[in-house]
């Protein structure tokens, strides 16, 4: 009989059974079947168990991203399992990912520039009566621009620089810049979080009734959660990063997070420049 455990002839990992995928995809469900029930306010033998079945969903999912998560961690620390043809397939497969982010965000603009480029359009008479002819729509009062929107831009512009700090205290083996550097970068996400939070409760308009309110928070919407899965990443690079176990010769899991800050960056910019700048002018702003 055959030892299960003989190294195999070949540089590919071949990951074990693993029950996360089918945990997920449950959990997922419950999350989408709840939330739905809930928001719906629908009715099951004279209760309404949609939150309930919403949050133990969000409980199972977070469940499995530990989980997950921490497999992966230990592949990579693994010697034999991540090898060079498997971290090259892995880049690929994060590159694929982010460009796959890439089109998700296409579609939030597409969706906003279809709106503020044909305002005027006479085919779509709604359309017409929520904007008034115009962009901004009329009536609309909107944020201002050089205010907090711009503080986030600094904020996100400098986190860029100190994840790319601590990239480079990595690649030489400086431990102590490494964590100083990850610290800063997680320091400014949660700023920039904070900072967007108050710019939406304190938002001259709601994501109801207008085509502008709906296509702001979109796209900014998603960009900040996209903050915050960013965070997380790096919060898990520190942990990381503390025990030790990133090398200047095998650090994929740091890499990936420095790739998707910069990505989140760059849409950022992306938003400040067309939604927030072009997409206001002309309009009233907050005061």
């Amino acid at each position: 009989m055959a030892d299960a455990h003989v190294k195999p002839n070949h540089e590919y990992h071949l990951v074990d059974p693993s029950p996360w995928p089918i945990l997920g995809a449950i959990g997922a469900f419950m999350m989408a079947f709840g939330g739905i029930s809930w928001i719906r306010e629908i009715t099951f033998f004279s209760a309404k168990p949609g939150l309930y079945i919403f949050g133990a969903g969000l409980i199972l999912v977070l469940y499995v991203m530990a989980s997950w998560w921490l497999d992966v961690i230990k592949e990579a620390e693994h010697g034999d399992h991540h090898t060079r043809v498997v971290a090259i397939g892995l880049r690929y497969g994060m590159i694929l990912f982010i460009a796959s982010e890439v089109m998700f965000f296409v579609a939030w603009f597409w969706a906003f520039f279809d709106a503020s480029l044909d305002a005027n359009e006479k085919i779509q008479y709604a359309r017409v009566a929520f904007t008034g002819g115009h962009w901004p729509p009329k009536g609309i009062e909107v944020i201002d621009p050089w205010h907090f929107p711009l503080l986030n831009t600094l904020i996100l512009l400098t986190s860029g620089t100190t994840v790319t700090w601590a990239h480079h205290a990595l690649l030489g083996n400086d431990r102590k810049n490494l964590k100083n550097g990850l610290i800063l970068t997680i320091l400014l996400g949660i700023s920039f979080t904070a900072v967007q939070a108050y710019e939406y409760i304190h938002a001259p308009f709601g994501f109801k009734g207008s085509i502008y309110g709906s296509t702001f928070f979109m796209a900014t919407g998603f960009h900040g959660f996209h903050v915050i899965i960013g965070t997380i990443f790096l919060i898990v690079c520190l942990l990381r990063a503390f025990a030790g176990q990133f090398t200047p010769q095998r650090h994929l899991g740091f890499e990936f997070a420095a790739w998707y800050w910069h990505f989140v960056d760059v849409v950022w910019l992306f938003l400040f420049s067309c939604i927030y700048v072009w997409g206001s002018w002309g309009a009233p702003m907050e005061h």
